[in-house]
């Protein structure tokens, strides 16, 4: 029997909050009850951040399925597979981590929302998360970095 994307059911459970946002660098703050699982995480320069797009959280969002990249001048339309936009607005992003103080990650390059729901944090393993000879379409070499 197949199984039908409305009879899937997964389930997170957030791990912290995007608190602060700027161009400098953001603040994660970890919910108390996973402050132990950050120990030793400062021995990391960076990290991948999960986190929930949660502006971009309604039906209407979830439901489409071509777009035009508005970021990237020129950008054909696309499946959103191929963009930010999502059926399920899950966000990855690599940040450098800048310090660790209690249970607020400080980090740079993070393109999340102030607001937005963490749902795993990981550590950034070049041998392992680096792909040098990746292509990607003309169009995604303009445009912002992330």
């Amino acid at each position: 029997m197949a199984i039908s994307p409305s009879s899937a059911r997964l389930e997170f459970i957030g791990i912290g909050i995007v608190e602060k946002c700027s161009e400098d660098y953001s603040e994660i703050r970890i919910y108390e009850q996973f402050c132990p699982a950050l120990r030793g995480i400062e021995g990391f320069s960076h990290l991948i951040v999960l986190y929930w797009f949660h502006l971009r959280d309604s039906e209407e969002h979830r439901s489409t399925l071509l777009v035009v990249p508005k970021r990237h001048k020129g950008a054909p339309e696309m499946g959103v597979f191929g963009t930010p936009s999502r059926p399920n607005p899950l966000g990855f992003c690599v940040v450098e981590l800048l310090e660790v103080q209690d249970c607020i990650l400080k980090v740079k390059g993070l393109d999340a929302a102030q607001g937005s729901p963490v749902v795993d944090i990981k550590p950034y393993l070049p041998r392992a998360d680096s792909v040098t000879s990746a292509r990607v379409p003309e169009w995604a070499t303009r445009g912002p970095p992330s």
